[in-house]
Parts: structure tokens; sequence; C-alpha cells
């Protein structure tokens, strides 16, 4: 429970439903973040909130203490993937290694079956195993974000909402009288306030861990420095030299050389790349290439591409349409449908200049 409308009303369909229901809220916050952001899921309101819920839909609640593992495994990859040149995603990371991950020995020591969240995601269970479903309402659904949970955290997870629309569930929200009904949901990153990821970085990492170098376009000319390159990401144009006829865009970031590469908004267009870290969700692994619809990015509308699976747990896909802003380090998802086929980790091509 995040003390969010969301997961409030999950709790109340499934102790509706017959189950018995058992609150719990991950205190998440490093005392790097705490001060700053007392309003997210990661600050103390949010558990005050969830605990005048549970109180009120008479279930028991507890909060556990998640703050070390949330630093090492989702905080601390945050920081690192922005050095490396990668653009990371820290939800997909929480919600496989905490909400469905560490959090399950806790589950377990309070007798319970199965982790309950508020996604808007479907998870069919089936007798040989689960399959993830697109949530229903295409402006909330989050199936994007549990790409990577193995079958066994499927098998023990539920989410009640992934049939619903958000009107709904806050009009049930209401019907109850809970406070949260009119939460406004969080649209940032839980753990970075006001969704400034660079003045985060700068005070978790230290301006001395920045990685500073310089700013090239595509023939190798040298255009300016750079403070560091943990503060782009490709397709960012703030920030970056001006001077030319027409605007520059970020291509490409070579951590090797801390070169940051810019170009037109042509040279963004991708029409092959790979992934690597590739989990095979409601289906098994394929054996052939597929046609699939591959989203790549949370806000990415999705494409329709080619899959085909590689050696060393590795898959290309191949763009029907080339896309602008192919992202190393986000996540690529691919859907038959609305099945979770699978997923992977966007990887870095070679670099287009060379050093």
């Amino acid at each position: 429970m995040s003390g969010g409308v969301d997961s409030s009303v999950a709790g109340y369909l499934l102790r509706e439903q017959g189950y018995d229901v058992v609150g719990v809220t991950m205190k998440v916050w490093p005392q790097d973040c705490i001060s700053r952001a007392e309003d997210k899921c990661c600050g103390p309101q949010a558990v005050a909130d969830a605990r005048g819920v549970a109180h009120a839909l008479g279930i028991p609640h507890y909060v556990v203490d998640e703050a070390d593992q949330f630093e090492r495994v989702v905080i601390d990859y945050f920081s690192t993937e922005y050095q490396a040149g990668r653009t990371p995603n820290p939800c997909v990371m929480c919600n496989e290694k905490l909400k469905f991950g560490s959090l399950w020995e806790k589950a377990e020591a309070l007798g319970c079956d199965y982790i309950a969240t508020g996604h808007y995601a479907i998870i069919e269970h089936h007798a040989d195993r689960a399959v993830l479903r697109k949530g229903v309402d295409p402006r909330k659904d989050q199936s994007y974000f549990l790409f990577s949970l193995r079958q066994p955290q499927l098998q023990r997870a539920l989410t009640p909402l992934g049939g619903m629309s958000k009107p709904a569930i806050r009009e049930i929200a209401r019907s109850l009288g809970l406070k949260v009904a009119e939460k406004v949901d969080s649209q940032e990153i839980c753990f970075v306030p006001g969704n400034d990821y660079k003045a985060f970085l700068r005070s978790h990492l230290g301006e001395n861990e920045f990685h500073r170098g310089g700013i090239y376009d595509l023939s190798g000319e040298f255009l300016g420095e750079h403070g560091g390159l943990e503060l782009f990401t490709i397709g960012q144009r703030k920030g970056l030299p001006g001077g030319s006829a027409q605007p520059r865009y970020v291509v490409d970031l070579d951590p090797a050389t801390n070169r940051v590469i810019v170009g037109s908004a042509e040279d963004l267009v991708s029409e092959e790349f790979e992934i690597d870290r590739v989990n095979w969700v409601s289906r098994g692994a394929l054996e052939e290439p597929s046609e699939v619809t591959v989203k790549i990015r949370y806000s990415h509308p999705g494409t329709r591409a080619t899959v085909t699976p590689l050696e060393g747990n590795r898959a290309s896909l191949r763009l029907h349409e080339p896309q602008k802003a192919v992202t190393p380090g986000q996540a690529a998802v691919f859907y038959e449908n609305d099945v979770v086929l699978g997923g992977g980790w966007i990887c870095r091509q070679t670099a287009l200049v060379p050093a």
C-alpha cells in the first residue's frame, strides 16, 4: 500500500472477493531523499495515508523497512546507468527486485500466498503459467513496468485493477469515504524531488563523480565542453552549443571517451537494435523470428517489429517503421495483441563517431 488511491482500492476489492488481506507499506526513503519528498510514496505522509486506509478497511497494516535495499538496488542502479551513458528505468527495477522480490520473504512470514498491487495490468493464472496482459484502460496500462517479472513472481501476484478505469476506481474510493479518493497521481520518479534528476545526481553522487568531456558532431568536429555525461540522454536538445542552422539533438553518448555526440532530428532515427537480459514472460521463449508490437519506452504508443532471438539471452528487433530516440538503458517490451510476450534492455550500438 503506497498511500495512493490505486493500492487502497485494490485492497478493498480483494477483501470483497474473500481474500484475507494484509496491508504492507515499504519504507524506502534514504536519508538524502526524505526531507525533500514528504509528499511522495517514499515519504512519511504516504505511510500515514496507507495506515489510515487500512484502518478504514478493517485490515492489519505493517511497515517494512526496505531503505537499504532500495538504496542498493534502485538508487545505485539509477546513478550508475547515467554514468554509463544509459537512461535508466527505476520503476521496472523496483517492481522486479523489491515489490515482487525481497518483499516476498515478508509476505511469507505473514502467512500470505500472494502479493497484490495497484498496477493497471492483468495477470491471468493458468495451471502451468501466468499470462501478463495490458490493462484495459490504455491511458493507465502499466504492463510495460512488469515485463521483467519471472513466472514464479507472476504466479503469486494479483493485480485487481487491470480490468478497470481510473474514474471507476476513484468512484469506489469516494463511496467508501476514503480520504485518498482525490489524491493526485504522481507523474514523477518517487525519489527524485521536482522530477529534477540532474539535481538528484549532483546531490547523490557529488560533482566530482560526473564524467566531463567534449561535445562533438557526427563529423567528429569538437563543439564544446560538457559538465558530465550524466546530464544528457538520447534525444535531448537543451544544454547543447548553439550556432547551428538546424536544431541539434543528442544522438549518442560514448562512456568510453565521455563524448556527447549531436546531430539532426533525422540522425535520431533507428530501424534496428538489440536488447539483452531478455525475459520471455507469458508464452516461453520464441524460437523463430516473429512479428510483434514493441514499445521502446513507457510513453511510446507501440510499433510493429520483427523480433529475432539471439544467443546469450539477447534478441534483435527490426522496426517496420523507423523510430526516433531508441535509447540505451530503456526497456523494449513486445506484445502480441494485449499479451506481454517479453522484453529486454536496449543495448548501446557501435559508437557513431570513432574516438
